[in-house]
C-alpha cells in the first residue's frame, strides 16, 4: 500500500480527478481514507433514488470515502451548508472544488479491482483480486 496525498484545486471535478490519479499512476486499485474541502456543487445521489440531487452553495466536505478502480469510483461523501445542514449520498460527477479538496488515498498496486453484477445484491459489485490484472 502506498499512501498518495492529493490536493484538488478550484474549479476541479472532485470525481473524474480522483479517477484521473488512477489512470495517470497506473495503479489498479486505490481506496480514498478520508477527504475535506469545500465544494461549489455536490451531486449527491441519496440513498433509493436513481438519479443525484445538485447542491449548489458554498459546501463544506465533512467526509469522504469510497474505492478506485479503472472502472470508476463508489464514493460516499457529506458535506454541510452555510446553515449547518448535512447531506450525504454516492459522489457523482461534477462536483466541483470551490476552494480545496485534501485527499488521502491508499494506493493499492499488489490488487485488482473491478465492477461487476453481484447475482444476490442485483448491483454492480466491486471484486477485488490479487496481482496484476486479467487480460
Amino acid at each position: 500500500m502506498q499512501a498518495h496525498p492529493l490536493r484538488l484545486f478550484p474549479g476541479d471535478d472532485l470525481r473524474v480527478a480522483l479517477e484521473d490519479v488512477l489512470r495517470q499512476a497506473k495503479v489498479p486499485a486505490a481506496f480514498v481514507i478520508q477527504g475535506i474541502g469545500s465544494l461549489s456543487v455536490a451531486q449527491l445521489r441519496f440513498a433509493g433514488n436513481e438519479d443525484p440531487t445538485e447542491l449548489r452553495d458554498d459546501l463544506e466536505i465533512l467526509t469522504l470515502a469510497g474505492s478506485i478502480s479503472f472502472d470508476g469510483a463508489h464514493l460516499h461523501m457529506s458535506v454541510a451548508d452555510p446553515r449547518g445542514r448535512v447531506f450525504g449520498g454516492h459522489v457523482g460527477r461534477g462536483c466541483t472544488v470551490r476552494t480545496t479538496a485534501e485527499i488521502l488515498l491508499a494506493l493499492l498496486p499488489e490488487h485488482h479491482f473491478s465492477r461487476e453484477r453481484d447475482l444476490s445484491s442485483g448491483f454492480i459489485e466491486l471484486v477485488i483480486r490479487n496481482g496484476p490484472p486479467m487480460e
